[in-house]
């Protein structure tokens, strides 16, 4: 069953005056990663979840989208303690694409990735589990495509997908100085442990 998978990332004594270049920092990783070098749409949100958002914009895909420092600019022009603000970027990866008839291929994939920067007050403290970012990778089926057939062509594209995104994970810690990261998923499951029964099952 496939499971939300999510990078927090953590840095010390952080100030909400710092969350800019920060998340600049993330957002920019993203090009050298297999991401779009533009931010595809920007939502504010204030004091929790369950509050409608502040401000919220969409400036489209691709090379219609915003450069990571506008967007940010725009949004955090609402700089406050209690706020989230979460961008939306593309991030490619392998999935095999199926068609009408016994033919498929594998194709690099579009999805819209979630970054969120939490204000310390946003929602009691959330940042405290969640991260002072968060990354929303969506779900992990790219990861190990549990109902497709195990042969060598998937093993090689998932193996690239995981290596993707091992690779962005270790990226935006290093280049953000993050002092603690967790990649975790939303029903608590290890896509390590996850993935070692995936490919025993294809041996």
């Amino acid at each position: 069953m496939a499971d939300a998978l999510y990078l927090s990332l953590w840095y010390p004594n952080l100030r909400l005056a710092a969350l800019p270049d920060k998340l600049a920092t993330v957002l920019s990783t993203f090009a050298a990663h297999g991401g779009d070098p533009k931010v595809y749409a920007v939502t504010v949100w204030p004091v929790n979840w369950h509050e409608a958002p502040v401000f919220q914009r969409v400036y489209g895909y691709a090379t219609e989208g915003a450069e990571p420092k506008q967007a940010i600019e725009e949004a955090l022009e609402l700089l406050h303690d209690d706020y989230a603000y979460e961008f939306q970027i593309g991030w490619y990866l392998w999935e095999l694409e199926e068609s009408g008839n016994l033919d498929s291929r594998w194709v690099r994939v579009q999805r819209l990735v979630r970054v969120t920067a939490f204000g310390p007050l946003f929602d009691e403290g959330t940042y405290e589990q969640e991260g002072h970012i968060r990354i929303d990778f969506g779900p992990d089926a790219p990861f190990l495509e549990e109902d497709v057939e195990l042969d060598e062509t998937a093993e090689q594209h998932i193996a690239q997908n995981i290596r993707q995104l091992v690779d962005l994970t270790a990226a935006v810690e290093k280049a953000s100085g993050a002092t603690a990261r967790l990649l975790w998923s939303e029903l608590g499951e290890s896509l390590a442990q996850k993935l070692a029964a995936r490919l025993g099952q294809g041996n």
